[in-house]
């Protein structure tokens, strides 16, 4: 627990304990559109005495930095600059805003200056509006810092608002998920409403795939510039850039890496093959409290396999769907024992046997997935699922599109919070991320095999695309390219979520996935919902 409480924190507490929460325990910031009004203008009120102040209240417990500072000798009057009009609301001034200022003043107070009351600017009403700090108020702000330190010692975030409207404003939605939250924890099959759409429907940075070899990465400006082995020059500015992905021999300056770490931006490094190798990454999400609440639900073995219950039924359930809509010819019989496999994982006894009801679900999967095929070329045929390395070229696009989504689910997982390498279905292994293995479960019939057989039956791919040796089957330069452009598409479909209603793009879903799967462990909903199509 702090010693001191900062004054923001106050004000985000009266705004909303559970953002307070997010911003001060797990260290997620956005900027939201309401916080933001207080940031400042080159309009000031004036007099202003100082600027920039910090002071510390032991005694209260509170510690503030004053932005504006006005009065004369031992009289201080705290500022709150909003760059907005003054609210129509008692008093004119929101309560967040009028707790902090007189947390600040309480400051001043025990630090020996006169303060009984502070001043709310408003730039573009061109108004400043006196707060009194009253008993009430002060009753008020004392009673916050002491539910802030009650929340901290506990650990235990606060519930959502309900229906509240400042969740619109709210830039925390897709973290959050306070509608998503609170329809789960009811418990019910569907929502009575239609769900607020909270967070984006997708991501407008984009990922950078550099594949050819010998290629060079550097920066130049807010650019990052990709220089070939033959010459040619090609440039992405960096605040559009989602991730970098370099295969093989691709190099990459250290301003280059420096600059990405500082933005958060991940550089993932894949081999020749497309298998994903590791991660470099800045320090960007410094949640060890869902570390610790992770690593607890892992060290347990009912818990951990509830939540890798859901998780492969969800695949096989998605898997069945899959048939269900692409194989014309699939036997009523193949999709009634997917359904009984996918109901016996929900209820599986132990990792053993749920590990059983998976690999019969997958032979029973793969023995039919050669039938969605329209090709009519021998060499691109499918007779089941082989790998390291693959025997034909379906088999080689599987294993290099499950390397793509294994990095989406391991980027995601790391922004979230969470270590990627210690899951809950797939046992720790030296190397392995076995948490991002057990997200994608859910995706690969939705994301990986789908784009394998959207490729071959478009044509995208033939057999020119393939290179056969004696070991296995590789993509070309050419193929690669192919699949990773279909990989993005794919990604960036919108999806109607089967249990919120609104549109989202499958990049988004997975985030939202995270969400739930931390919310999961946290024992805010009563168990993790794999994402199933219906």
């Amino acid at each position: 627990m702090p010693e001191l409480v900062p004054a923001g924190m106050i004000s985000e507490f009266a705004y909303c304990p559970r953002q307070c929460y997010i911003r001060s325990t797990e260290g997620e910031f956005i900027e939201c559109e309401d916080a933001a009004e207080g940031n400042q203008s080159d309009k000031k009120p004036k007099p202003i005495e100082s600027r920039s102040v910090y002071l510390s209240g032991p005694v209260l417990g509170v510690t503030c930095r004053l932005n504006l500072l006005e009065g004369e000798g031992r009289n201080a009057i705290p500022v709150e600059y909003k760059k907005g009009e003054a609210p129509n609301v008692p008093g004119e001034v929101y309560e967040s805003d009028r707790v902090k200022l007189c947390a600040q003043g309480l400051v001043l107070r025990e630090n020996g200056f006169l303060c009984d009351e502070g001043l709310a600017y408003f730039a573009k009403s061109k108004k400043p509006v006196p707060v009194k700090f009253d008993e009430s108020l002060v009753q008020r702000t004392r009673e916050i810092i002491a539910q802030i330190r009650q929340m901290i010692s506990e650990g235990k975030m606060p519930p959502p608002l309900v229906d509240s409207p400042k969740c619109i404003r709210c830039s925390f939605g897709g973290i959050c998920l306070p509608d998503e939250v609170n329809f789960l924890r009811e418990n019910k099959e569907s929502p009575t409403k239609e769900l607020r759409m909270l967070l984006p429907a997708r991501d407008d940075r984009v990922p950078v795939y550099v594949l050819d070899q010998g290629c060079s990465i550097h920066k130049r400006g807010d650019c990052l510039e990709i220089r070939s082995r033959d010459g040619k020059i090609s440039s992405a500015r960096i605040m559009e850039i989602s991730q970098v992905c370099l295969y093989g021999g691709v190099e990459i300056s250290t301003p280059a890496v420096v600059e990405l770490m500082q933005r958060g931006i991940p550089v993932l490094h894949f081999t020749h093959g497309g298998w994903f190798e590791g991660i470099c990454l800045g320090h960007t999400n410094k949640n060890i409290e869902l570390r610790i609440r992770q690593f607890e639900w892992a060290g347990d073995p009912e818990k951990s396999l509830a939540i890798a219950r859901s998780m492969v039924s969800g695949k096989i359930k998605n898997c069945r769907i899959l048939l269900r809509r692409n194989d014309e010819e699939v036997a009523k019989d193949v999709l009634d024992r997917l359904a009984d496999y996918a109901r016996e994982a929900e209820t599986s006894p132990s990792f053993e046997s749920l590990l059983g009801f998976e690999g019969a679900a997958a032979e029973l999967y793969f023995s039919r997935l050669g039938s969605l095929l329209k090709t009519n070329d021998p060499e691109l045929s499918f007779q089941g699922r082989n790998r390291r390395p693959p025997k034909d070229p379906v088999n080689a696009v599987l294993s290099y599109l499950y390397g793509i989504l294994a990095k989406e689910t391991f980027v995601t997982l790391l922004a979230v919070g969470f270590e990627p390498y210690l899951g809950f279905y797939h046992q720790p292994r030296y190397g392995r991320p076995a948490l991002a293995l057990d997200l994608m479960e859910e995706f690969r019939p939705l994301i990986a095999d789908s784009v394998a057989i959207t490729l071959f039956n478009n044509k995208e791919l033939v057999s020119r695309d393939f290179i056969r040796t004696d070991p296995g089957v590789m993509l070309t330069p050419s193929a690669r390219r192919k699949v990773v452009a279909g990989y993005e598409r794919r990604v960036d479909t919108e999806v109607t979520h089967p249990l919120f209603g609104y549109k989202i793009s499958y990049r988004r879903v997975m985030e939202v996935q995270s969400r739930l799967l931390s919310r999961t462990i946290f024992e805010e909903i009563g168990g993790y919902p794999a994402f199933c199509t219906r």
